[in-house]
C-alpha cells in the first residue's frame, strides 16, 4: 500500500524575532496580576502570566498593526450599557468576537477591534430617577432637565472599570481605551447626519398612530422594543351592557365583551360585521327577563351549552327574538356605559367593520380610538376622534376620576375606590384599576358577566410595566416602503444558525412596520427638527448647521443645551421640537458614527477627509462579522439592516452569528436575588478564562439555543481538555533537549498516522472557523487532543525511552502536532495554546521575547491519507474488543497473553501491516497476532477472539514486568 505523504506547514510569524526584550518595556497593566487565585490552580496562574506577557508586549496591538490594511476584516461591536456587571450572555458573546477576530487574524486580515458603550436611553434614566426618587416626568422637569441629564451622564460609565476587567481577564482583545460613546458630540453629530439624510429621501415622517407606551417612562416603544418582553399575565375581561336607545331595538342591550376594562371610559363606538348572524335573545337572568344582543357563533359558544350560562346568572336557555345581519344594526344609538363623555361628537353608535370576527368575543366591539390600532384607524376612517381619558402617565382624566369618585360617595364606598389614583396598568399590578371598573360597572347595572383571563402580554423590557396601547404623535422611519429591499438584502447574508434568515428575522422583515424613533423623554440624541409656529419644518444635519444658524458655538448636543437655541430664518421664528431619538436609532448608527462619518457636512471636504470619504467608508462595509443573541434579530442585526438599507441600499453585515440565553442550571433565568448561577469572575479565579471560553463555545449556546450553564461543564473542560493537554506538554518538555538535533526523516506508523490525524484536524477546524459554526471545531479539537493523548503517546512511550534514532522522530513529530495543535486552538483558549507554543519554539531555539501563537499563519493541511485514518481506525477498534475481552476474563493489561485471533472480511484482510499488527500487539499486549478471514464479516466488520490462557512462560513475564515497573516506580 503506497502511503502518500503528509505536508503540513509549520508557524510562520509576522515578527522577524526583532522584538524589543521584556525587560526593557513598560511594565503590566493588568488588574488581575496580584490576584489571589494565581495559586489555586496552574491553568489560572499560567493565564495571569500571560495577560502580563501580552500586555507588556503589546501583541494585541501588533496583531493589528502587522497586518496590511489592504486585507481588512471587519466586525462590528454591538455596544453594552456600562450601569450594571458583565453576566454570562455578556460572556458568550464577547468570546464569539474575540474568537472569530483572532482567527481572521492569523488568516491575514487586519482587524481592527473597537469598543463602544451605549450611554443613552431610559436603562441610565431609570437609575437616576431610582437615585433621585423621581416617579415621574413631572418631578424629572422639576429636578432640572440640566441637573437629570448630567446626572445620567455620570452615572453613564458606573461599572466600566469592572467591565474593562473582565473582558481583560477573559483574554478578550478589544481597544477599549479609544471606545466610542454614543454620548459624544461627534457619534451625535453623526446620528443628525443619517437622520436628515433618510428626512431629504422622503424616509422619515410625523404621524398619528396607536403604539405601546410605557406607562411608567411615559413614552411609547417601537414595535420590535415591544416585543421583547412578553410574559403570562392574569388579567380581568368583562361583558358589558350598552342599552339601545331607539326603534325596534330600544332597551335591549349590546353585550360587548373587552379584556381591557380600563379602556371603557373611552368607548365611543360599537363595531360589528355587517355581513355576520347576530341574535336578538330573551334571557331569564337573576333580576328578570332581559332582551340581549350577541353574534350568532358567539350565542352558541357562550350560552349553547350552559357553561357560561352561570356565569351570566342565566338559569334557563335563552330564546331567539329574531336572527339579523348585523348590516341592521349599524347606525342605531346606545347609551355609554360612563358619562363623562356623553357630549362626544357622533360617538356612541353602532358601526360596521370587517376585521370584527365570527369566532372570537361576542361579535360587538367595543371601539375606543385613542387605545389600540383597529380602534384608531376606524375611528380615522369614521371622523370620530378619540377620548384621551387617560393620560400618557396611564393615569385617568379629571373628568373619569370624578364619576368614579363621585359614584362611591354616593354608595358610601370611598375606600374601594382609592384605585381612581393609580396608574391604569403598573409593575406588578395589572389589575387593581380594571377591578374599580368592574365594580362600578356593577353597581350602574352595565355588568354582564366577567371572566378572568391568562394570557401573554407585553411588559417594558426596561422596567417591567405592563404596556398599553396609546394612539399618539411620534416620529417615524418608513419601514415599509423598504420592505422589499430589505427582504432581498437578507437574502445575502449568511446567518448562522441558518433558520434564522427565513425564520425568525426574515418572518419578522415580512412583518414590519414603521418605526417610531421618537421618544418623549430627556437623556438621549434630540431629533435635529426645528419648527415655526406655522409648521414650517428645518431638518439639520450638523454641528455646523446649528452654529450658522444661531450664531452660538456648540460643544453639546443634549436636549438641555439645544433646546435653548432658537433661531429666525426668512422672517420666521424656529423651535426644536421636544423629543429626543429612540436609543436603537443610535444603536443602528454605529457603523457610521463610531467614526464621525458624516452624509452632508457644508464645512468638509468629502475627497479630503477619510471620515466622509465614502470610497475609504465602503472598504470596510458593510461589515464581514456581527454577533449577538437571538433577541437582537429584533433589535440591533434589525435596526442595522434597516438604516444600511435606508442609506445605500445593502445589508450592513455580511456574517451573523447568533446566540441563545444562558440559563442557570435549573432552566430559570438567571437571578442574583436567587443566587441560583455561579459569579462569573468566580469561575475565571476558578477554573481559568480558558475553560469557561471552550465550554461555552462547545454548547448549542452559539447556535441560537438556550444553555443550562453548569459549573461541571466548565470543570470537565479542566479535566478532560487543559489537564491532559497540560500533562502531554509536560512529557514533551522531559525529552525536548532533543529537538535541538537536526530533523528526521518520519517513517514510524504512529508519527505517520498523527501527521495525518493532525492535517485532517486542521481541515475540521478551519472548515468549522470558515462558516462560522463555532461548536463544531471544538469537538474536533478535544477529540484530537484525546487521540494524542491516549494513542500516539500511550502507543509512542517506549520510543521515547528508547533510543535517539527511536525517540527523535518521535518527539519531533509530537512537537509538530503540538505546534499545529497551538495554532488550532488559540482562538479558543488562547492561553494555553500561547504557552503550547511557546514551549515548543524555545524547544527548537526558535522563540524570541516578544514571538506569539497569535501574531502566527493559520497551519494549511494537505493530503491527508484517508486510508492510513480508516487502517488505523481497524486497529483501535480491534484493541478495544481485545481490552474488553481481557476485561471479561478479568485478565489486567499488565499480564501479557498468548495469542489474540482478529477476524476481518476477506476482501480487508490483509490491510494490516506489520507495523499495525505490532501496535496492535504493544497495546493489548499479547505475544502474537493472527489475522484471519471471518465467515461472514463484511464491510467494517471485525472480530476478535482472545485465548487467556496463562502459561508459565506468561506469568513469570507478568512478574518480571511487575518488578521492573515497581523499580522504575
Amino acid at each position: 500500500m503506497t502511503v502518500p505523504f503528509i505536508s503540513i506547514k509549520l508557524p510562520t510569524t509576522m515578527s522577524d524575532h526583532k522584538t524589543t526584550p521584556a525587560s526593557n518595556t513598560a511594565p503590566s497593566t493588568s488588574p488581575f496580576t496580584n490576584s489571589t487565585a494565581s495559586t489555586s490552580s496552574p491553568h489560572v496562574a499560567r493565564e495571569l502570566r500571560t495577560l502580563e506577557y501580552w500586555d507588556v508586549n503589546k501583541i494585541f496591538e501588533r496583531s493589528v498593526a502587522d497586518r496590511p490594511i489592504s486585507s481588512s476584516f471587519t466586525y462590528y461591536d454591538g455596544p453594552p450599557f456600562a450601569t450594571g456587571l458583565p453576566h454570562y450572555g455578556h460572556l458568550v458573546g464577547s468570546i464569539m468576537k474575540d474568537l472569530v477576530p483572532r482567527y481572521q487574524t492569523m488568516l491575514g486580515h487586519r482587524v481592527e477591534r473597537r469598543w463602544g458603550w451605549d450611554c443613552h436611553g431610559l436603562p441610565i434614566e431609570n437609575l437616576i430617577e431610582k437615585k433621585f426618587n423621581l416617579t415621574s416626568k413631572e418631578d424629572i422637569e422639576q429636578f432640572g432637565i440640566k441637573s437629570f441629564n448630567e446626572a445620567c451622564e455620570e452615572t453613564v460609565l458606573a461599572y466600566a472599570t469592572e467591565w474593562q476587567h473582565t473582558i481583560h481577564r477573559l483574554g478578550r482583545w478589544v481597544d477599549m481605551k479609544n471606545a466610542y460613546k454614543t454620548m459624544d458630540l461627534d457619534y451625535m453629530e453623526s446620528v443628525w447626519s443619517i437622520f436628515k439624510t433618510l428626512y431629504d429621501k422622503g424616509l422619515i415622517y410625523e404621524g398619528y398612530k396607536s403604539m405601546l407606551l410605557c406607562p411608567r417612562c411615559a413614552t411609547t416603544l417601537s414595535n420590535f422594543e415591544a416585543t421583547q418582553n412578553y410574559q403570562e399575565v392574569k388579567d380581568l375581561s368583562v361583558f358589558v351592557r350598552l342599552p339601545l336607545l331607539s326603534g325596534e331595538w330600544e332597551n335591549a342591550n349590546l353585550i360587548v365583551w373587552t379584556t381591557t376594562p380600563w379602556t371603557l371610559p373611552g368607548n365611543v363606538l360599537v363595531a360589528v360585521n355587517p355581513a355576520l348572524n347576530y341574535h336578538l335573545l330573551e334571557v331569564q337572568g337573576e333580576t328578570g327577563p332581559e332582551k340581549i344582543i350577541l353574534g350568532a357563533s358567539a350565542h352558541s359558544r357562550l350560552l349553547g351549552d350552559g357553561s357560561f350560562a352561570k356565569l351570566f346568572g342565566i338559569s334557563t336557555p335563552p330564546t331567539i327574538l329574531k336572527e339579523f345581519l348585523g348590516a341592521e344594526l349599524v347606525g342605531q344609538k346606545y347609551t355609554p356605559c360612563f358619562s363623562s363623555y356623553a357630549n362626544h361628537p357622533d360617538a356612541f353608535k353602532v358601526v360596521g367593520a370587517q376585521f370584527v370576527a365570527e369566532n372570537e368575543g361576542t361579535g360587538l366591539v367595543h371601539i375606543a380610538p385613542a387605545f389600540g390600532e383597529d380602534d384608531t384607524e376606524l375611528g380615522k376612517t369614521l371622523g370620530v376622534p378619540p377620548i384621551f381619558h387617560v393620560s400618557e402617565s396611564g393615569h385617568f382624566a379629571p373628568e373619569v376620576v370624578h364619576e368614579l369618585t363621585q359614584f362611591a360617595a354616593i354608595n358610601g364606598r370611598e375606600k374601594e375606590f382609592t384605585a381612581a389614583a393609580n396608574p391604569v396598568k403598573s409593575k406588578g399590578d395589572s389589575q387593581s384599576v380594571d377591578v374599580l371598573i368592574i365594580k362600578f360597572l356593577a353597581g350602574t347595572g352595565k355588568l354582564f358577566g366577567k371572566l378572568s383571563l391568562l394570557h401573554s402580554y407585553p411588559l417594558c423590557w426596561r422596567c417591567d410595566t405592563p404596556l398599553i396601547n396609546y394612539a399618539t404623535n411620534s416620529w417615524f422611519v418608513s419601514v415599509t416602503t423598504l420592505k422589499a429591499d430589505l427582504l432581498k438584502n437578507n437574502q445575502s447574508i449568511n446567518w448562522v444558525p441558518d433558520n434564522m434568515k427565513a425564520g425568525r428575522f426574515g418572518k419578522w422583515l415580512e412583518g414590519a412596520r414603521d418605526w417610531a424613533i421618537s421618544r418623549s423623554r430627556y437623556w438621549g440624541t434630540p431629533l435635529p427638527i426645528w419648527k415655526a409656529e406655522d409648521g414650517t419644518i428645518l431638518c439639520l444635519g450638523s454641528v455646523a448647521e446649528l452654529e450658522a444658524l444661531s450664531g452660538q458655538s456648540i460643544t453639546n448636543l443634549h436636549k438641555q443645551v439645544v433646546d435653548e437655541l432658537k433661531f429666525t430664518k426668512d422672517g420666521k421664528t424656529y423651535h426644536r421640537i421636544p423629543e429626543v431619538l429612540d436609543c436603537w436609532f443610535e444603536s443602528g448608527s454605529m457603523p457610521y458614527a463610531q467614526n464621525h462619518y458624516l452624509f452632508t457636512d457644508p464645512t468638509t471636504d468629502p475627497t479630503t477627509d477619510p471620515a466622509t470619504d465614502p470610497a475609504e467608508f465602503f472598504k470596510t462595509f458593510p461589515a464581514d462579522f456581527v454577533s449577538e443573541g437571538q433577541d437582537q434579530t429584533r433589535g440591533w442585526f434589525y435596526t442595522l439592516h434597516v438604516l444600511a438599507t435606508a442609506l445605500f441600499g445593502t445589508p450592513a453585515f455580511k456574517n451573523v452569528i447568533v446566540n441563545g440565553i444562558v440559563l442557570a442550571e435549573d432552566g430559570k433565568k438567571m437571578s442574583k436575588r436567587l443566587q441560583n448561577y455561579p459569579d462569573p469572575d468566580l469561575m475565571l479565579q476558578t477554573y481559568g478564562a480558558d475553560a469557561v471560553r471552550f465550554y461555552l463555545m462547545s454548547t448549542p449556546v452559539v447556535t441560537a439555543e438556550n444553555l443550562r450553564f453548569q459549573e461541571a461543564g466548565v470543570s470537565e473542560v479542566v479535566k478532560k481538555l487543559l489537564n491532559i493537554l497540560s500533562n502531554v506538554l509536560e512529557f514533551y518538555k522531559l525529552y525536548s533537549a532533543l529537538e535541538a538535533q537536526p530533523r528526521v526523516e518520519i517513517t514510524h506508523i504512529l508519527d505517520k498516522w498523527i501527521e495525518s490525524r493532525t492535517a485532517e484536524t486542521v481541515g475540521l477546524v478551519t472548515t468549522g472557523l470558515d462558516n462560522y459554526t463555532l461548536d463544531a471545531p471544538t469537538r474536533a479539537l478535544q477529540n484530537f487532543v484525546t487521540d494524542l493523548s491516549t494513542w500516539y503517546l500511550r502507543g509512542s512511550r517506549d520510543r521515547f525511552k528508547g533510543h535517539q534514532l527511536e525517540a527523535r522522530p518521535a518527539l519531533q513529530t509530537l512537537g509538530d502536532s503540538l505546534l499545529i495543535l497551538s495554532q488550532l486552538i488559540a482562538p479558543y483558549t488562547p492561553f494555553i495554546a500561547e504557552e503550547i507554543y511557546r514551549t515548543v519554539q524555545t524547544a527548537r531555539g526558535l522563540f524570541m521575547v516578544g514571538d506569539s501563537v497569535h501574531l502566527t499563519n493559520w497551519p494549511i493541511a494537505t493530503n491527508v491519507n484517508a486510508d492510513a485514518l480508516a487502517i488505523m481506525g481497524v486497529v483501535r477498534s480491534l484493541a478495544s474488543r481485545a481490552l474488553e475481552a481481557r476485561e471479561k476474563f478479568g485478565r489486567p493489561i499488565k499480564q501479557r497473553l498468548g495469542e489474540l485471533k482478529v477476524f476481518l472480511p476477506a476482501d480487508r484482510v490483509n490491510i494490516l501491516t506489520a507495523d499495525h499488527l505490532q501496535v496492535l500487539m504493544d497495546e493489548v499486549n499479547v505475544e502474537k497476532i493472527t489475522v484471519l478471514v471471518g465467515e461472514g464479516l463484511s464491510g467494517g466488520e471485525l472480530a476478535v477472539e482472545l485465548d487467556p490462557t496463562l502459561t508459565p512462560a506468561l506469568l513469570r513475564h507478568g512478574l518480571a514486568r511487575e518488578l521492573i515497573r515497581r523499580i522504575n516506580g
